[in-house]
Parts: C-alpha cells; structure tokens; sequence
C-alpha cells in the first residue's frame, strides 16, 4: 500500500478491484482546506479514462507487475507484435494498449512490457529515445538555443518542439512520457 502522495504518472494501481494506469497527477491544496491528489487514471481493461480525488493521507494498492524485455517486430493493422528477448515467444498487443508510447517505437526496440497474472498489461517507457529529425524548418543564421522553438517530425511520424539550430537528419533525444525534447545527439 502506498500513500496518495506517492503516486507517479505510469504507475499501475488496483481501485475498486480493477488495474488503472495513473496518467497525470496533480498536488492541490485549496486555501485553509486539506490539500488533495487529483488524479486522471486509464482502465487497462476497458480503456477508459476517468478522474479521481484522493486525500493526501489516503492508501491505494499498487499492482505488483512483473516485467519481460520484449523486442518490437512489426505492425500489422492495429495489432503491434513484440517477441520475448529470452524465449523467443511472440505476442500482440493493439495500437490502444500500448498507447502514446507507439509515437516512439521503431523496429528492433527493446522495451520492458509489464505484466500482470501472466497477461500483457503495458509497456513501461523507457527514460529517454534517440530518433532521427525527418522534416522540420531550415534553420536561421545565428539560431542558438533560445526560447523559441520550432516543430520536428522525428523519423516514427510524432512532431514535437526542437530548438531553431536543429536540422534535418539530426539525431534528437526525446523523453517518451512527456514527449519533449531534451538534447541533439552527435
């Protein structure tokens, strides 16, 4: 059990008997009131997103997951098939499962899929991924890194905001959970 405080966007939990994927927290403490954890959570049974308030001294059960390195393989309509980096074994998860993290999938990733009493659930982002700027603005004489910022399309398909110096074919390291640049890679 762990407290309301200590809730992370990506942790799974068990409330009211089904497993949800918190997606968003956010710490509110509304003037002389007790301050609360408003959170948006994602059922992984059915998908659907929901809200829920808990006090900051209440206690919620986290799922104990169990984790296998899976390698992406392919596409194939909405099913994404991954194989077990141990023993070979092949399995499909759809587009909707795995989620804004697809933006960052290329073939031959490895990635750590979660599973709970034996099926997929998830797959855990990893901290940071290194893609390939396919289309993006030429850049300016002189641009430094400044607060301005300009769009990118990185070689999966997903656009995010890059510093002006950026070119095409430059290789960028992106943080996948929030999906922002964080530097150029050499």
């Amino acid at each position: 059990m762990i407290q309301a405080t200590q809730l992370r966007p990506g942790m799974i939990i068990i409330y009211e008997g089904n497993l949800y994927r918190v997606t968003a927290i956010h710490h509110l403490t509304p003037g002389n009131k007790r301050g609360f954890m408003q959170t948006k959570m994602k059922n992984l049974k059915t998908g659907i997103g929901t809200e829920k308030k808990f006090r900051s001294e209440d206690r919620l059960e986290q799922a104990t997951m169990e984790t296998r390195k899976m390698q992406y393989l392919y596409a194939e309509g909405d099913l994404h098939t991954f194989m077990d980096t141990e023993n070979y074994e092949q399995m499909s998860m759809s587009a909707e499962e795995i989620g804004d993290l697809l933006n960052y999938l290329l073939p031959n990733h490895v990635v750590e899929m979660e599973f709970f009493d034996g099926r997929p659930v998830g797959i855990s982002p990893p901290s940071t991924v290194d893609l390939e700027v396919v289309d993006t603005e030429p850049s300016l004489k002189g641009a430094t890194a400044s607060a301005s910022y300009k769009p990118a399309k990185l070689e999966t398909g997903v656009t995010i905001q890059v510093p002006p110096f950026i070119q095409i074919g430059d290789r960028v390291r992106v943080d996948p959970s929030e999906g922002t640049y964080l530097e150029r890679i050499k």
